[in-house]
């Protein structure tokens, strides 16, 4: 069975006209069936059989395609079923009653549902005895099988008639002093209508009053978010720059404090280094003053009296002694001792240029380090001079390093020679003090020559260390 109920939308109810739904038991006239597609007699039915086939009708139409729906009935398809069936019941019981296409619309949608009461009227078979007789009447009308108008009339008479309205009763006679004692009464509710009206009316104004109030605080306080974010924004800003600012300041502290600590450590190795010469030379004009009380003339020249007036005097003077000590030549190996005795004296050694003239068809490299290094230890043992040699080291050094008591052993950096070694030790030391250097090499003797130093052939030193 179908239900008269259908979830939809309620609007406004909309004036209909005409009533349809009142009148006596014999109801509002349907058409003569030929008029409506039918043949035989006028069938009429009663006011439940009608009601049932509007509601039924009603329930039908959404199903229908927009096509089939009559234009005076399209309005209250927005409408759920029950309210539909209300306020459409007249064009509902027109159309059914003129348009064919309308109700076998209907029908079609009523057919195709699996309702067994449905398919029984439809098909002729035998109608349950518990379905509605009402809902029987309605639905062989709306479906018109074989025999519909002896089924409608079958069922219409099992349909009880609803029970006549009772006789309206006599219209009583109303006191006179009464109706004017309403009428004031009457009156004064108007004037309290009138007045709530009014208060309405202001209250609605001052309602509009404070929505403006309202919606011109909310424009502000949009305003005023929006000024807030601005300005976060600018502040955010600001402080990104000022975090940047901060980190280049930062960096730059650092990297001056980086400059300072360099120029600090730059000036403490000057200063150590400066305090280190300062230490020499005073040790060794102590040790020179000591000298000097002991043996008058001691530092050696570079040129004697004689050789001046033989410059001046003479054509061709004899060839005088480069350097010498008290009158001794270079060569003469009284010259080391003598310079080894001076006061606090650093003896730097040429090393690959003394062993290879002295061993170098002998022994091997290893070796030839080995015994010079023995032989200045026992030099450091006998003297009071620092002593230092230096070697090549460009090359690869295969076995031992040589090391001795009281002998600074060194090797030169890959990219140097030991010439320039040499030669910076010797430029490095503080004027005054005595410093030999020990090379057969002429451009190395010429160059310590100039910072002050004593070169002394590779020979003198070899048979100084052969005769101790």
């Amino acid at each position: 069975m179908l239900s008269g109920q259908e979830s939809g939308d309620e609007g406004p109810e909309p004036a209909v006209s005409g009533d349809g739904g009142s009148g006596d038991g014999a109801s509002e006239e349907d058409p003569a069936e030929p008029g409506a597609g039918g043949e035989g007699p006028a069938v009429f039915l009663t006011e439940p059989v009608r009601r049932r086939a509007i509601e039924i009708a009603a329930v039908a139409m959404p199903g229908l395609a927009p096509g089939q729906v009559p234009a005076r009935l399209r309005r209250f398809l927005k409408f759920n079923p029950a309210k539909r069936a209300k306020l459409a019941k007249s064009e509902i019981v027109v159309s059914l009653a003129t348009d064919a296409a309308f109700r076998e619309g209907l029908a079609e949608v009523l057919t195709a549902t699996d309702s067994k009461l449905i398919a029984s009227v439809a098909t002729g078979g035998e109608v349950s005895p518990m379905a509605d007789p009402a809902e029987v009447a309605a639905l062989a009308y709306l479906i018109r099988p074989e025999g519909w108008r002896e089924l409608v009339a079958t069922a219409a008479q099992a349909v009880p008639e609803p029970p006549a309205a009772p006789a309206a009763e006599a219209t009583p006679q109303v006191d006179p002093k009464r109706l004017a004692a309403l009428e004031k009464e009457n009156g004064k509710l108007r004037g309290a209508l009138a007045e709530q009206r009014s208060a309405a009316a202001v209250l609605q104004e001052e309602l509009r009053r404070v929505r403006r109030d309202l919606k011109d605080a909310e424009d502000k306080a949009v305003k005023a978010a929006g000024d807030l974010a601005a300005e976060r924004g600018r502040l955010k800003h600001l402080d990104a720059e000022r975090r940047s600012e901060r980190r280049r300041l930062e960096s730059e502290v650092e990297s001056l404090r980086s400059q300072l600590e360099r120029v600090r450590k730059a000036d403490r190795e000057h200063e150590r280094l400066m305090s280190a010469r300062l230490w020499l030379l005073m040790d060794t004009l102590s040790g020179t003053a000591t000298g000097l009380r002991r043996e008058l003339g001691l530092e050696p020249v570079a040129e004697r009296p004689a050789d001046y007036i033989g410059d001046e005097l003479c054509a061709e003077p004899e060839e005088r002694t480069a350097e010498g000590s008290r009158g001794l030549e270079q060569t003469d190996p009284q010259r080391l001792d003598h310079l080894l005795s001076l006061p606090n004296p650093h003896l730097i050694v040429d090393g690959y240029n003394v062993t290879i003239s002295a061993w170098g068809e002998t022994l091997t490299l290893e070796q030839q380090r080995n015994r010079l290094v023995q032989g200045l230890g026992a030099v450091a043992a006998q003297t009071n001079a620092e002593i230092t040699v230096v070697f090549d080291g460009a090359d690869a050094i295969f076995g031992t390093k040589p090391s001795a008591r009281g002998v600074r052993v060194l090797f030169s950096a890959k990219g140097q020679i030991a010439d320039d070694v040499v030669v910076e030790l010797a430029r490095v030391e503080p004027e005054g003090r005595p410093v030999i250097v020990v090379s057969s090499d002429q451009e190395v003797a010429t160059r310590v020559r100039r910072e002050g130093a004593y070169p002394v052939p590779s020979p003198l030193l070899v048979r100084w260390l052969q005769r101790s």
